[in-house]
């Protein structure tokens, strides 16, 4: 069971943090192991009822600018470790990750991405379509052009982690409280002041946006303007099969992934380029469609044709917080003392919210600065210092 807060909210606090997913309660667990004694997570539903709880669990170390790798590279440490520090399992296992393409004109980057994650010291090699089939044995490689494959990637099951961060969180005295809506932040003379919540005021001297697909709305009360917008994208699970499958299979061709879970469900997605983009909450629709089920259904039996006579059981939507350049916003504001966020993950908060966290929580309680949360600041829109990562899919 996850302890929370009851009754009203308290009139003051250290650090107020919107958002009751991954990066939320990861920073809260990591400012609380820091020292700061009086912190308030505020979640306007339930504990990962967000993006955190609607993605696919993958935790992968392959992309193509160093910042992405350098924090995917700590998170898979933290990951390693979890269970253990934060004293409930959060099922973390390291199958790999085989990246596939059917495309020549693809080989290239990939070649280049391995050997720019081989400097960062992550052991990703390049695969021949044969050699696939050593790691996915009965996957259709006749379509396939090349692949890479890291070992030390893997997955962990969302809520498990959201849950084991929450415990950790009450037994350092953070006060979590669900069914709590930020209506404001509230702030005067260039410094945050606190939040007002529908449950009452908290006076606090920093807040941390941690809202996900909220935090462009709650980002602009405070008159800040993120660049963000909201993709809307689909998960489906079929039923429970015996274990055949230990890497997540994805492709950067047309943005289909799927791995097994312990309890042996086919667990995948698919990018669909035609779906609708949003800012404004009041928009954001995360029902399934058809359309999602067929696509995915088709995509899979091509690659895996022993899928065919799998049933699938269930699906369910989630959203995207995509910037223009698919690299998380992170930090502070300059001229709003106290503010920060922690958003713009574009699909990938779950694999980098464990160091995000951490390295988040160092620069609130140390003021040091952070070379990659200040390469990854709001400012770099403004000063056109955009590094698109390659290999954004699902």
């Amino acid at each position: 069971m996850i302890p929370l807060s009851q009754g009203p909210v308290p009139a003051t606090a250290d650090a107020v943090l919107v958002g009751g997913g991954i990066n939320g309660l990861a920073t809260a667990y990591e400012l609380a192991r820091r020292g700061l004694k009086n912190i308030v997570v505020i979640e306007q539903n339930y504990i990962g009822s967000g993006s955190t709880g609607r993605c696919g669990g993958g935790i992968r170390q392959q992309w193509t600018t160093a910042e992405n790798i350098r924090l995917a590279q700590e998170s898979v440490a933290l990951y390693e470790k979890m269970s253990a520090e934060l004293g409930y399992q959060v099922f973390f296992r390291q199958g790999g990750y085989l990246m596939i393409t059917e495309s020549e004109a693809d080989l290239p980057a990939l070649r280049e991405a391995v050997a720019l994650q081989n400097r960062c010291s992550v052991p990703t090699e390049f695969l021949q379509p044969a050699e696939c089939l050593k790691i996915v044995p009965e996957l259709d490689v006749s379509r396939l052009k090349g692949a890479t494959f890291c070992p030390r990637d893997g997955t962990a099951y969302p809520f498990a982690v959201v849950w084991g961060y929450a415990r950790a969180c009450h037994r350092l005295g953070v006060k979590i409280f669900i069914r709590t809506a930020v209506r404001d932040i509230l702030s005067d003379d260039g410094r945050v002041l606190g939040v007002e919540t529908d449950r009452g005021r908290i006076s606090a001297p920093v807040v941390v946006n941690c809202a996900g697909p909220w935090a462009r709305h709650l980002a602009a009360k405070v008159g800040v303007e993120l660049p963000n917008r909201q993709e809307r994208h689909e998960i489906m699970v079929s039923e429970s099969l015996k274990p055949f499958l230990d890497p997540m299979v994805i492709s950067i061709t047309n943005g289909i992934y799927f791995s097994q879970s312990l309890r042996g469900e086919i667990v995948g997605g698919i990018g669909d380029p035609h779906e609708p983009h949003w800012q404004d909450p009041a928009d954001f629709d995360t029902r399934s469609q058809l359309r999602f089920a067929v696509r995915f259904a088709r995509a899979l039996i091509q690659l895996y044709p022993r899928a065919a006579e799998v049933r699938l059981m269930r699906q369910w939507a989630g959203l995207y917080d995509v910037t223009p350049d698919h690299r998380p916003i992170l930090g502070g504001v300059p001229g709003l003392g106290g503010y920060y966020h922690i958003c713009g993950f574009s699909g990938h908060g779950f694999m980098l919210g464990p160091v995000t966290g951490r390295r988040m929580a160092a620069q609130i309680t140390t003021g040091h600065p952070d070379e990659i949360i200040n390469s990854l600041s709001l400012s770099r829109f403004e000063n056109g210092d955009l590094q698109t990562d390659a290999f954004v899919v699902g």
